[in-house]
């Protein structure tokens, strides 16, 4: 029996789009400039340009919302809105540093790993305004005040790589991956 697709099956849609927030047009003519860029046909991509702006970005749409495509991007978004992220990674950032060691997911351990080092790094250098950054970052201006007494001694010499990531069993309930990360 063959795999048929019928007329109501939705599909996602891939393409270019002038605005994430604009309303949804019918199909209008091809993006002109990308042949020439890759090669191929605008039109058997699926790109296209909504609204009258001559700006456009690429995304899909899957289900009525429209989700950017994420190539080349380093920042893990551990499936949470901008500000909830920043949040998160900064009470991680300060219980690390409070006490040492914490269990987490990998990719919550992966994503605090850079962090973490820059308050570390802060420490090491010293001065007045770099102990600002990191009071900036970190909740407890009691942690970074012990973290800058105690970082120049114990990571002095150290060129980086302050923390260590060891995996641990998978979670219990819905299998994610989990690490225990702490300080060197």
């Amino acid at each position: 029996m063959a795999f048929v697709m019928s007329a109501q099956t939705v599909m996602p849609t891939v393409g270019v789009r002038a605005r994430a927030n604009a309303p949804r047009a019918a199909p209008t003519r091809a993006v002109a400039a990308l042949p020439e860029m890759t090669g191929m046909s605008a039109h058997s991509l699926g790109l296209r340009r909504d609204g009258s702006e001559g700006v456009a970005s690429f995304g899909v749409e899957a289900g009525g919302k429209w989700f950017m495509i994420s190539h080349g991007k380093k920042v893990a978004r551990l499936h949470r809105p901008a500000d909830q992220r920043k949040a998160l990674l900064r009470n991680l950032t300060t219980d690390l540093l409070r006490y040492g060691r914490i269990t987490t997911t990998m990719a919550r351990a992966k994503a605090m790993r850079k962090p973490v080092e820059h308050i570390i790094k802060l420490g090491v250098d010293g001065g007045e305004h770099k102990k600002r950054q990191a009071e900036a970052y970190v909740f407890d201006k009691d942690l970074v005040a012990a973290v800058f007494e105690a970082a120049p001694g114990r990571y002095g010499d150290r060129p980086g790589g302050y923390t260590r990531i060891v995996r641990t069993l998978r979670r219990r309930g819905d299998n994610a991956e989990m690490a225990i990360i702490e300080l060197v």
